[in-house]
């Protein structure tokens, strides 16, 4: 077998697992008001758990899970994380009750924790050196591929019954790693990698989790409440504290040393920022077909997918921008058509008129485009400066930033929509819109930061 041969091997069998992590995530947007019929009408609010409650444990887990992967060996780690992802998908499918889904979502996040780091920690060190920044986006763009087929697969799956979103991960998962174990070759422990931080890691979930209840539940509360205020103060502390020990820590949640290094911390904010856009997005274009307009899961998946779509098709042209224009004026710009694709829906949808040509659709290839130009880029301008020693670790550190972001981003969506009823639907999802597109001019800002790190010329010889 030729080298190039096995390392399209490695990456099919890495494009497996990161496809089915990240399938679930769009498949349960879509799946949300079937979720919530099934359920006994389960408040939005409730329902936001589901989603959330996976991000913030993936989100805290996977630094953690980044260093198991540089410690034990990206092989090991991949393969551990697809088996407790597939087992943990089953428990989904059979939820008796929304906490019993939530709790198995849980179960799903450290899982995705696993592979997630591990997998580009594997195609990083399977590529030569001037292979990895195309390895990267295509690393990338597979979440875009999956975002494009997730609608789509989620509807399909969800019109018969919303329990087979979850179980068309078992063949995935048993396939992946039988194949997985012949595919990718052991590699060498590292002795003098630490051991993760699992304090820091819980000090991380209960802060942003805390985040998320004191946003998600503030329409109830209210904003100006005693309650809200004592959660939101609690989550600014545990999240002090969370700094406080990975400053301290020796093998800290966030290694705050890798902040130091070129484009590192400027493409974190922007991938944190443009997370918070990309999440609130994408979940709100889900509740408009199908709470507004009525939409069946399959017409929702259908009407969504053309937007996601744009990221695989794109991909390999934005790559050229990249060497081209440099990283920073190709993501800004991404941001750009982003909030574009915002600014379409606030001027152009409406309640009544359901014509999706001329209201949903244009937004939705605008904001594809723009997650095309932004997504890959920030996180190739990032993983890219890592030593190989450090790569699962780096891209832990990456991914954490998103799913913080995602959080915050379907939380402040949940909690600016509320619970509008007649013809105040519009002005909340207007509001909602116009809240992401905030998010969006803020991570176009961080954009620019990283201008003096990420010109053509030093993109060309990363």
């Amino acid at each position: 077998m030729t080298a190039r041969t096995r390392f399209r091997l490695i990456f099919a069998v890495v494009a497996a697992g990161v496809a089915m992590s990240n399938l679930d995530l769009f498949v349960v947007n879509v799946a949300i008001p079937d979720i919530s019929s099934h359920f006994d009408e389960a408040s939005l609010s409730s329902l936001s758990w589901v989603l959330n409650a996976y991000a913030v444990v993936f989100a805290a887990l996977l630094v953690p899970a980044g260093s198991f992967a540089d410690r034990n060996g990206p092989r090991r780690a991949y393969l551990l994380g697809v088996s407790v992802f597939t087992v943990a998908s089953v428990l989904c499918a059979i939820a008796p009750s929304v906490w019993f889904l939530v709790a198995a979502r849980v179960a799903q996040s450290a899982g995705a924790a696993l592979l997630i780091p591990a997998s580009l920690g594997i195609l990083l060190a399977a590529a030569p050196p001037e292979r990895r920044v195309s390895a990267v986006r295509n690393w990338a763009a597979i979440s875009g591929l999956a975002a494009a087929l997730g609608p789509v697969i989620g509807g399909a799956l969800a019109e018969a019954d919303w329990r087979w979103i979850f179980l068309i991960n078992l063949p995935v998962g048993i396939a992946t790693v039988v194949v997985g174990r012949r595919a990718i070759a052991p590699s060498s422990r590292r002795t003098d990698a630490g051991r993760g931080d699992l304090i820091g890691a819980a000090l991380l979930t209960a802060g942003i989790g805390t985040l998320a209840l004191g946003l998600v539940k503030a329409p109830d509360w209210g904003w100006t409440s005693g309650p809200v205020a004592i959660t939101l103060a609690t989550a600014v502390i545990v999240l002090s504290l969370f700094v406080r020990r990975s400053a301290k820590h020796a093998s800290p949640v966030l290694p705050l040393d890798l902040l130091r290094l070129p484009a590192m911390g400027p493409a974190m904010l922007a991938n944190l920022l443009f997370a918070v856009a990309f999440a609130a997005m994408l979940l709100s274009a889900a509740l408009w077909c199908q709470n507004v307009w009525h939409w069946s899961a399959l017409q929702t998946g259908l009407a969504i997918s053309p937007g996601p779509l744009m990221v695989p098709l794109l991909s390999p042209y934005a790559g050229i921008l990249v060497q081209r224009f440099g990283a920073a004026l190709v993501a800004a710009t991404g941001c750009a058509l982003f909030a574009a694709g915002l600014g379409w829906w606030v001027a152009a949808l409406s309640v009544d008129d359901h014509d999706y040509v001329r209201g949903l659709l244009p937004g939705m290839v605008l904001t594809g485009i723009g997650v095309c130009l932004t997504l890959p880029t920030l996180v190739g301008a990032a993983v890219t400066r890592v030593p190989p020693a450090s790569f699962s670790t780096g891209s832990g550190v990456v991914n954490m930033t998103r799913q913080t972001g995602s959080v915050v981003g379907v939380a402040g969506l949940v909690a600016v929509l509320g619970r509008p009823h007649g013809a105040a639907v519009i002005d909340a999802f207007r509001h909602g819109w116009i809240f992401t597109l905030v998010a969006t001019v803020a991570a176009a800002v961080a954009c620019c930061l990283l201008l003096p790190h990420t010109r053509p010329a030093a993109r060309a010889d990363a």
